[in-house]
């Protein structure tokens, strides 16, 4: 078979623009029955080339196996869980689902334990941390797809300039922070405090999690806590004391990281894709890539799979599944799909292919000691919720006792 790679510049997760996609929906049969040989793929869109790597799947999936159809389903991150919602709703939830929280659905019943819709040789090649994170109890519902390190993103010419050295604690990037600041230089500024609604959950459990905090985990969400409460209270520290970027609160990373990509910002959090960016769009940025500074120093980094999810519907279409999760996860359909997207594989044979590549390392090599969220909990959805829609206060001045307070209480209601 033949697959084509298309390479184009990857933004991060949960921060891309609805697309215009000839493959727009399913048909009213599809979902919670229809033909057994017949699969309903509902994806999210991680990149410009999202749609066209799916289709090369499928044709790839298709051509080994001509009894088999798929229809492919792309939508934005942002309407995702409405549309997944409203399908499940209506008794047409998709045959397979790629996104993020999948413990909702797996306490109602609604999902295949991995175990039946897998081959044994597939399950066994998933590194453990993350066959742990896509779990509920001892039972896996999440199929690993991608992975996500973060690292510290520093301008070696602007610290250069402000005459600092690479943060390894936080009192070093407040006072980084603080030199680039002093500069004077046009639009530009320290740290990268993306504290806006795309993504102000991951950069929270930057802080917290670094200052020796939690999010909670599978049983209790726990936010409101001491530790959490001093790395709040440093993240508005570091606002009030010209650390980082004008309006905080209200910035998301994917323009913040555009923004660092110019050469206008110091230090931010970063991403995989974030290399391949900068060499798409200022390849003589003079930059370098750090562990993430933490209260402490100790090392630490944040880790993020999405995964992909079997709902059962009729119960119909369990070995349709299973072929094609076997296929999809062989090497070499997976490691081209998840490494043209700029991400890092989930499985032990797709790391063995990357491990020498310079360009990688630093995130592969965290990957063993990575924390996540606490996604298997049910009521992280509406933590992670919460974050988006109230963490930036910190930004604007309302007291950070208060901010966990009213995460913590809108994390209880569920």
């Amino acid at each position: 078979m033949t697959k084509s790679i298309r390479m184009g510049v990857v933004i991060a997760t949960a921060a891309v623009a609805t697309l215009a996609l000839s493959s727009c929906g399913f048909s009213d049969s599809s979902g919670g029955g229809g033909d057994s040989k017949s699969i309903d793929l509902l994806v999210p869109s991680y990149s410009d080339g999202t749609q066209a790597l799916w289709e090369d799947v499928i044709a790839g999936f298709e051509e080994e196996n001509p009894d088999i159809s798929v229809n492919l389903e792309v939508q934005s991150w942002d309407n995702l869980n409405d549309v997944v919602t409203t399908k499940v709703q209506g008794g047409k939830a998709p045959d397979i689902m790629n996104g993020g929280p999948f413990a909702g659905f797996a306490a109602d019943d609604l999902l295949y334990p991995v175990s039946e819709v897998t081959s044994d040789e597939t399950r066994a090649d998933f590194q453990e941390s993350f066959v742990e994170s896509a779990s509920v109890g001892d039972t896996q519902y999440g199929l690993p797809l991608i992975a996500s390190s973060r690292t510290l993103f520093v301008n070696n010419d602007l610290l250069e300039q402000a005459g600092v050295e690479a943060p390894t604690t936080w009192d070093e990037l407040l006072a980084a922070g603080k030199a680039i600041n002093a500069l004077g230089l046009p639009s530009t500024y320290g740290y990268g405090l993306p504290l806006g609604s795309e993504e102000a959950q991951a950069e929270s459990a930057i802080w917290f999690l670094g200052g020796g905090g939690t999010f909670g985990d599978a049983e209790k969400i726990a936010i409101d806590t001491p530790e959490n409460l001093e790395a709040a209270t440093f993240m508005q520290k570091m606002v009030d004391e010209n650390a980082t970027q004008p309006d905080a609160g209200a910035t998301d990373r994917t323009p913040l990281i555009d923004v660092f990509i110019q050469g206008n910002i110091g230090m931010i959090e970063g991403l995989p894709p974030t290399v391949g960016q900068i060499e798409e769009k200022n390849p003589d940025l003079d930059y370098s890539m750090v562990p993430i500074p933490t209260k402490d120093g100790q090392p630490f980094t944040l880790g993020v799979a999405d995964h992909l999810m079997a709902f059962t519907n009729d119960g119909d279409k369990q070995d349709s599944i299973t072929k094609f999760f076997d296929y999809f996860y062989t090497p070499e359909v997976y490691v081209n799909w998840v490494t043209t997207e700029g991400f890092l594989p989930t499985t032990v044979s797709g790391g063995e292919q990357l491990a020498d590549d310079p360009k990688l390392k630093v995130f592969l090599d965290a990957l063993p000691s990575a924390q996540f969220y606490p996604n298997t909990n049910p009521n992280w959805s509406a933590t992670d919720a919460a974050f988006k829609s109230l963490v930036g206060q910190l930004a604007q001045g309302k007291d950070p006792q208060a901010v966990l307070t009213e995460i913590q209480a809108k994390s209880d209601e569920g």
